[in-house]
């Protein structure tokens, strides 16, 4: 398994974690440490990308909400929900992580982390949010 896709359960497993914890970021990071060491080279994708997914949680919740019909976030479980948080940050700020890349890597880590119905869903939502965002792209380009 790739360092980047490590790096990526363990931010699903820190968001979690975060989720259901009080503290800091910086005190939820040491204790998630403790409890799940990684490599530095794990925790140099990883610690950027739960620090910017928290900083554009605003932004990439909204797209979520935009794009899971029927389904509001609270409605969410915990793991899908932030599966999708993932992969649509990635889609919307990471421009070197090709959008295929980050929707197979959620559909991969909900087949290990989610339910039976999980890499379906995830799979849904994130084609639809790749569509919202190039009809955005597309709308926003100049004529």
């Amino acid at each position: 398994m790739g360092k980047r896709r490590t790096a990526r359960e363990q931010a699903l497993r820190f968001l979690y974690q975060g989720e259901l914890n009080e503290g800091s970021l910086e005190e939820q990071l040491d204790s998630f440490l403790d409890q799940s060491p990684c490599t530095p080279e794990v925790q140099e994708y990883m610690f950027p990308l739960v620090r910017d997914i928290l900083d554009q949680r605003e932004a990439v919740d909204s797209c979520l909400q935009k794009c899971s019909e029927n389904w509001s976030l609270s409605r969410m479980s915990i793991i899908d929900r932030n599966i999708l948080r993932i992969a649509v940050f990635e889609i919307m700020f990471r421009k070197d992580v090709p959008v295929k890349v980050a929707i197979d890597e959620a559909v991969e880590i909900a087949k290990v982390y989610g339910t039976e119905d999980s890499p379906d869903f995830i799979n849904g939502v994130l084609d639809r949010a790749k569509k919202e965002m190039e009809k955005d792209l597309a709308e926003s380009a100049p004529s």
